[in-house]
């Protein structure tokens, strides 16, 4: 009778191990699963510095792109290129940066900021001259007249807009006699504030600008002769925390879905 009793609490016993074992093993497999699950699910955070006239633009891309990769958030900063292209050079954390000229973007890669093999051109873009809706203005000559007392234009010592600006002013032979009526802006959006608002009687910004506005009209373009080509140039900042992703983006860029969005906003697609 105790050998029957003793077997059927050994019996018992082993089946409790046998019961703790399952149960542990089961527990490293789920915990091995979720490991894996957070891992690719982890969310990652691509910091941006892009010219200021990208920012309707830019902000569609990126919801785009999250629709395939919910794990990417975008923090955008946006600006002059001049002027992000100098916080670039003190430090500031930046994934990737999207200039409006080729010149902020050679000032970084000769110091050796931009992984220079991630730099492409990635659109192009237009220069015109704005006024409110109810101007009389009807040409760039016009700008001479005593009714346009206030012009906007982005400083040219660091807002691509401003730099093109003054080229075609020069080259129109215009820029030194319109100098008292110059109020200069920290970037393009700001041109385009001032005009919208009433604040200046007349703006140079690119074509995509004029476009988002419903507020001011176009009274001309810029010759291209003018000026430089309007081209931005994007590439990968050195140092980046999150490399792989910046690169995938940047390549998402170019891409024919991309490329359709700034299409949409008045962009061209820079020759590869």
């Amino acid at each position: 009778m105790y050998s029957e009793v003793e077997a059927h609490v050994n019996s018992r016993q082993s089946e409790g191990k046998k019961r703790s074992r399952a149960c542990i093993a089961l527990s490293i497999a789920m915990f091995i699963v979720l490991g894996f699950a957070s891992y690719g699910s982890a969310q990652t955070k691509l910091t941006i510095s892009a010219a200021a006239s990208l920012k309707d633009s830019l902000a569609e891309v990126e919801t785009s792109y999250k629709q395939s990769h919910s794990n990417i958030s975008f923090d955008n900063n946006f600006g002059s290129s001049g002027s992000l292209a100098i916080q670039i050079d003190q430090g500031a954390p930046v994934d990737i940066f999207l200039s409006a000229a080729a010149k902020p973007m050679d000032d970084l890669n000769s110091k050796g900021l931009i992984v220079a093999a991630t730099r492409r051109n990635l659109l192009r873009n237009s220069l015109v001259l704005i006024v409110p809706l109810d101007s009389q203005l009807k040409d760039i000559q016009g700008l001479t007249s005593s009714a346009i007392r206030v012009i906007a234009l982005g400083d040219p010592a660091s807002v691509p807009a401003g730099q093109y600006g003054q080229q075609t002013l020069t080259a129109l032979h215009l820029f030194d006699g319109l100098k008292a009526k110059f109020v200069f802006a920290k970037d393009v959006r700001q041109v385009l504030t001032y005009v919208e608002t009433g604040n200046a009687d007349a703006g140079l910004v690119y074509a995509t600008d004029a476009r988002v506005s419903g507020k001011v009209r176009v009274v001309a373009a810029a010759p291209e002769s003018t000026h430089d080509p309007i081209v931005y140039p994007a590439a990968v900042v050195k140092g980046s925390r999150n490399a792989d992703a910046a690169r995938l983006f940047l390549n998402y860029l170019g891409s024919a879905p991309a490329r359709a969005i700034f299409e949409k906003y008045g962009f061209t697609i820079a020759a590869p």
